[in-house]
């Protein structure tokens, strides 16, 4: 029998529905890869979605884009799933869960037949406890397993705080964790622009009101993905650039840090739930996580986070 190996070239992406192919057409644009698989329940679908975005590569780098099937996976050096049930207006990303664990179920088993040894990178929501369903239901170790997190929802404070302080918002140090989801949690004591507090350059703007303007920002982060829901019916653009930036992070080995949705080991006294703080991504999946001096208030926010998605866990029997 033939030995697997992973081939950091090739990225697969289960799930071609907007965030699937957003991701990909992000991914083609990238240069990261030279070879992506596109599976989907609709094996039409994703022949489409191949051709339309392989008519782009003569505008970017060359590489392989195609349909495939679960055996075009087992030497990928990276696997995104995306498939799932959308979050529909009213919605919240945990009422997906009965619906998105039952698709899981007939993902991941495919996947381990095929003796798969890279990385599985868990876009679908609710991502949190999709990533313990695959890490249950693989076997596989916990740095090879995690989900996109809190990443979209950090760059949507980092864009909000920019425009609220009228700064680059690459300059905008700072974090949202736990939940991806109603739970989530910034990490405002932790907060900087370009190594100056958050409350400080706040007052450098000429803004004073600090309770206000971060419970505010807070909640127009939290409330993105519905307001975007309410008026285009799916949110897909945003995770498709998070999910590049997570790629970049791994194919490159730069053990960048990100706040990625993978298993607690007792961090915070929070263990066996995977939920989102930054962590040393590289090219073998989660190095660490690494520790945000938060304080009382938001440690107490993340544990109870952490109690909501073990609650989901336990009525699902996971």
């Amino acid at each position: 029998m033939e030995k697997n190996f992973v081939n950091f070239n090739k990225v697969g992406i289960i799930g071609c529905g907007f965030v699937g192919a957003a991701s990909a057409f992000s991914l083609m644009q990238s240069g990261l890869f030279r070879e992506m698989v596109l599976i989907d329940s609709d094996q039409a679908r994703a022949e489409g979605e191949a051709l339309d975005i392989s008519h782009g590569i003569p505008f970017a780098k060359p590489m392989e884009i195609y349909a495939g099937n679960y055996d075009d996976l087992k030497d990928a050096g990276l696997i995104i799933i995306t498939a799932g049930a959308n979050q529909k207006p009213g919605e919240t990303r945990l009422d997906l869960v009965k619906k998105n664990i039952a698709i899981f179920k007939s993902i991941i088993p495919e996947i381990v037949k095929r003796d798969f040894k890279g990385i599985l990178l868990i876009v679908a929501n609710p991502v949190d406890i999709l990533t313990s369903v695959a890490l249950k239901l693989s076997g596989y170790a916990p740095n090879r397993v995690f989900g996109s997190g809190t990443v979209l929802d950090t760059a949507r404070l980092k864009y909000n705080l920019g425009q609220h302080l009228n700064v680059d918002s690459r300059s905008v140090h700072a974090f949202i964790i736990g939940e991806h989801g109603d739970s989530e949690i910034a990490a405002w004591s932790c907060a900087n622009v370009s190594g100056i507090k958050l409350d400080k350059f706040c007052e450098m703007r000429g803004h004073f009101n600090h309770q206000e303007a971060t419970q505010r920002i807070a909640e127009e982060v939290k409330n993105s993905a519905y307001e975007i829901i309410a008026r285009k019916k799916a949110t897909y653009y945003g995770i498709a650039m998070s999910v590049k930036r997570i790629c970049e992070a791994i194919v490159r080995d730069e053990k960048s840090i990100l706040p990625i949705s993978a298993l607690m080991n007792g961090e915070y006294g929070i263990s066996g739930v995977a939920l989102s703080l930054p962590a040393i991504v590289t090219s073998d999946g989660v190095e660490t996580h690494v520790p945000l001096q938060l304080n009382e208030q938001e440690v107490a926010a993340l544990k109870k986070s952490a109690d909501t998605l073990k609650k989901i866990l336990e009525e699902n029997k996971i």
